[in-house]
Formats: C-alpha cells, structure tokens, sequence
C-alpha cells in the first residue's frame, strides 16, 4: 500500500499536514499554515522536493537522537521527522519519504 497525505486542524485553529507511510505510520509532519489553500500548497511542495536527494537536510536534535528536515528550492523547510534511534533508521526514514512522497491520496480531515 502507498502513503498519503493527512490534512488536518491543529490545536490552535490553524492547519496542517502529515505524511503517512503505507503502514500508518507519520513519516513527515509540517509546520503550521494559516489557511487550508496554504497547507494543500505544502503537499504540492512535498510532491515536488520528496524525490530530490539535496532537499533533506539530516540533523541531531540536542538529545542525540537523529532526525531530518525536508526542504523546499527556497530552502523553507517543508516538513520534519520523527525522532529516531539511529542514523540509519532516519535514512530510512528520508527514503519512506522520497517513495511515499508523490502520493496524490490526501484525506482531509478539517473542520
């Protein structure tokens, strides 16, 4: 089964967007957007930067666990990890991305 995308509301009113593995699991997860039109924009991104090697940038967040960020061509980061175990639990992480990441399945789930 391929991914998909979770459109969602977030606590403060505002929107935003999930990337899900075929198992369920969230892979990716954006930033807040004002509107809806802005979280669908982030998706189309998503669909775009996913395949392309030079948009991830891998970090470790200062509790030592490894994690990346997905970036746009403007460098805005699109969207972040989880935090994994292991440097390589997150490259196959960026991978679940780069192969979930063209999905066109979105399931809105705003209010």
């Amino acid at each position: 089964m391929t991914g998909w995308f979770e459109l969602d509301n977030s606590s403060n009113g505002q929107f935003r967007f999930a990337l899900k593995a075929g198992n369920a699991e969230t892979i990716l997860t954006s930033e807040t957007y004002v509107t809806k039109a802005a979280a669908e924009n982030g998706i189309e991104s998503v669909q775009k930067n996913a395949p392309l090697n030079e948009r991830y940038e891998k970090k470790t967040a200062t509790n030592g666990k490894p994690y990346f960020n997905l970036k746009a061509g403007n460098h805005q980061i699109i969207g972040t990890s989880q935090m994994y175990a292991s440097e390589q639990a997150r490259d196959a992480g960026i991978v679940s991305v780069q192969t979930n990441g063209a999905s066109t399945v979105i399931k809105n789930k705003t209010t």
